[in-house]
């Protein structure tokens, strides 16, 4: 994978929500069930991939827990071994990379001005993530 410039998109938090709150939102036993069988070698192989170097891009579930969960993610990258700064790049610049956008996963002139905003240092704190307070979208704020 490092050889051949392949990324890994990842999503190690819907094991979690899923043994939290499957069954009752009517996921079957024997899915709950493979989750649990197979949630350490998830984690096992996320970690290998960000020890080993490889290119990794912010990824979702997005039928598995509710929108606007997705954030819950980043906590869990680092404490499978990313550092902070590598799981909010997985965020920004590996995927403006993985796509081969040109003009977006950056704070810089001649860049989509695409910021939000939160309370604390991500990089000390990155659960804040969870928190936003503000979305700028190609200069509009929301």
């Amino acid at each position: 994978a490092l050889k051949h410039g392949t990324f890994l998109s990842c999503d190690i938090y819907n094991t979690e929500y899923t043994l939290a709150f499957g069954e009752a939102n009517g996921v079957p036993l024997e899915n709950i069930n493979k989750e649990k069988l197979v949630s350490k070698a998830q984690r096992d192989s996320f970690t290998k991939a960000v020890n080993a170097g490889l290119k990794m891009v912010f990824g979702s579930d997005a039928a598995i827990y509710p929108h606007g969960d997705n954030a819950k993610q980043f906590s869990r990258m680092v404490k499978f071994g990313m550092t902070p700064l590598q799981a909010i790049q997985s965020s920004t610049i590996n995927s403006a990379d993985l796509l081969k956008l040109d003009n977006v996963g950056q704070i810089k002139a001649g860049f989509m001005a695409d910021i939000i905003a939160v309370d604390e240092n991500p990089l000390k704190n990155i659960s804040t993530l969870e928190q936003v307070r503000f979305v700028m979208k190609e200069g509009n704020v929301f």
